[in-house]
C-alpha cells in the first residue's frame, strides 16, 4: 500500500484537514497519515470546519513525524513554509509537494471571522486533495 504524509508545524491545522480529506478521496489504496515538527493538540475548530464539510476527524491525533513512517512515504505534502523548511531531508523515491497554505490558527477577529478563515482553508485543501487525487488515480 501506498503511503502519504501531511506535514505541518503543529499537526493541529491544515494537516489534520488534509489528512481527513485525504482518506475520503483516496480510498483504500493510500495509507493516510499527519504529523507535526512539533505537536499542538488538534484544533477544535479544525473539528468543527471539518464536520461542516461531513468529515469526522475527531478521533484523529496530534503527533510528531515518525522518522520510519516519512522514510517509507511515497507522497509527502508540507503545508506550511515552517514544516518545508525544518522537516527532515526528503528520503530518495518519495515525492515531495508543498502547498503554501494561511494558518487558520493565526486568524484574529470576530468568532465569525476567525470561523471563516478555517472554512476557508478547509476549502482550498479539499480543492487541492480532489486535484490530487485525480491525478492519483489516473
Amino acid at each position: 500500500m501506498k503511503k502519504i504524509y501531511f506535514l505541518c508545524t503543529g499537526n493541529s491545522c491544515r494537516s489534520q484537514m488534509a489528512e481527513g480529506f485525504a482518506k475520503k478521496y483516496l480510498g483504500d489504496q493510500w495509507e493516510v497519515r499527519s504529523a507535526g515538527i512539533e505537536t499542538h493538540g488538534l484544533n477544535p475548530r479544525a473539528v468543527s470546519a471539518m464536520k461542516e464539510a461531513g468529515i469526522d476527524i475527531s478521533s484523529q491525533t496530534s503527533d510528531l513525524i515518525d522518522p520510519e513512517y516519512f522514510n517509507q512515504s511515497d507522497l509527502i505534502i508540507t503545508l506550511c513554509g515552517d514544516a518545508a523548511d525544518k522537516c527532515p531531508v526528503i528520503p530518495k523515491g518519495s515525492v515531495h509537494e508543498h502547498w503554501d497554505l494561511e494558518d487558520p490558527a493565526k486568524a484574529t477577529g470576530s468568532e465569525e471571522e476567525i470561523t471563516v478563515a478555517f472554512q476557508q482553508a478547509r476549502e482550498e485543501i479539499e480543492k487541492r486533495m480532489i486535484e490530487l487525487a485525480n491525478k492519483l488515480n489516473s
